[in-house]
């Protein structure tokens, strides 16, 4: 694999607990992008400020009185991003109706990406986590899931 070319930070559910997104941002080092799915709560220009690079950032099902967008689509690279907090597509049911939506935006093949929670996360080890996605010099994404506040920082991509 080539040197990376661009690394994006994608968080998710901080809700309110900002000091853990600030040692996220500390512990995977230099990004390119920040992308929060939602559930940020309170801090929004907090988190922007962490970072010297774009944000995005889209509201979830707890960001009531936040201004944010409830879905950012932009690209990155060649790939075209949509970034939406799963309840707007019932995504406790199926990523169906949500891969079916980006199927009409993009008609492409989808991957979907789902950084779990950095603050409160719900699968079965209870581990906060995040996912890295880095863009090679030939343009080409790979995937990565982190653990906050883990012995293991080294991320597998």
């Amino acid at each position: 694999m080539s040197e990376k070319k661009m690394r994006i930070l994608v968080i998710s559910d901080s809700h309110g607990r900002n000091d853990d997104v600030a040692g996220v941002i500390e512990q995977v080092g230099h990004i390119d992008m920040l992308i929060h799915c939602g559930d940020v709560e309170r801090g929004d220009d907090y988190i922007r400020s962490l970072v010297d690079c774009p944000v995005h950032m889209v509201a979830g099902n707890n960001d009531y009185n936040l201004e944010l967008p409830s879905q950012d689509i932009f690209n990155i690279g060649d790939y075209k991003v949509l970034v939406v907090h799963g309840h707007t597509f019932c995504v406790y049911r199926g990523v169906e109706r949500l891969k079916q939506y980006a199927l009409i935006e993009i008609d492409e093949d989808v991957t979907v990406l789902n950084p779990g929670s950095v603050s409160y996360p719900r699968q079965s080890d209870h581990m906060p986590t995040f996912l890295i996605m880095e863009i090679d010099d030939e343009g080409e994404a790979h995937y990565g899931h982190g653990y906050y506040k883990s012995k293991f920082t080294e991320l597998k991509i």
